[in-house]
């Protein structure tokens, strides 16, 4: 029986909020001074990602242990953990809504500073059906194998849950690795006009959701080999392939507008 009279998770007293605070000022701190060349700016930067990530793996280390060990996570808890999963993603559209909503007021009233006309005459764009097609079919293979994985969780086939989810990560790395090769091959930079600017922010932006999405899905890989998974309680899981559906979509829009539309 519940001593506590409610059936909220009060967690314990935490370090990894004020950490998580002071790396994130350390780091877009530290990165606005290497963008301008300040002394120390490099490593005030490396300092806090390095605490951000620190602060990943032991924050998340705690609420594995309060949701698979402890038994925190009833279903009282785990519908306010999938309400607030949502209000993130929401959060994240929001976020994303503000690039695409400068790339169509540039594009579709070119200013004069730019010629009036969209993509600049100077710009080289990147043809839509090559890199970006390959990229565009390598997400959404790997948004039907991590869909694959969470079927296999439901139906309690761990072995197929696996080698999907390991497919799924091999799958985002490709795609990071391709989009690296076409950063190093592009004809112009992000302080090249508006365009430069959009297409770097958008599609930059977009990369580091697939990292981040990318180690969401590796911790729920040695999750899943750890048997912590069950078909009644894997909402880590789901919380993940949320987010990666999330990052499908968003790129489908960056390769319709800024690849196909913005780049013709």
């Amino acid at each position: 029986m519940n001593s506590q009279g409610h059936p909220f998770h009060l967690v314990d007293p935490s370090p990894w909020t004020i950490i998580s605070s002071i790396g994130a000022f350390s780091l877009t701190s530290g990165s606005v001074m290497w963008f301008h060349s300040f002394v120390g700016g490099g490593f005030l930067l490396f300092f806090g990602l390095s605490m951000i990530i620190s602060m990943m793996v032991f924050w998340w280390r705690d609420v594995v242990r309060e949701g698979a060990f402890e038994g925190n996570h009833n279903s009282f808890v785990e519908m306010n953990l999938r309400l607030g999963m949502v209000l993130f993603i929401a959060s994240e559209v929001m976020f994303f809504f503000a690039f695409f909503w400068g790339f169509f007021y540039s594009s579709i009233n070119p200013a004069i500073e730019v010629g009036a006309i969209y993509p600049p005459v100077e710009i080289v764009t990147f043809n839509a059906w090559e890199v970006p097609l390959a990229n565009t079919l390598i997400l959404l293979t790997s948004g039907s194998t991590v869909t694959l994985c969470h079927n296999s969780i439901i139906t309690g086939d761990r072995t197929y849950a696996i080698i999907s989810l390991i497919m799924t990560i091999l799958l985002a790395i490709l795609f990071t690795v391709f989009q690296v090769f076409e950063y190093m091959h592009a004809s112009f930079t992000v302080s090249d006009s508006i365009y430069g600017s959009t297409f770097f922010l958008a599609t930059g932006f977009h990369g580091f959701h697939v990292l981040i999405g990318t180690f969401f899905l590796t911790v729920c890989l040695f999750r899943v080999i750890n048997n912590q998974f069950t078909r009644e309680h894997h909402f880590g899981f789901e919380a993940a392939a949320w987010y990666w559906h999330f990052v499908d979509v968003v790129w489908l829009f960056l390769f319709l507008s800024v690849y196909w539309w913005g780049g013709n």
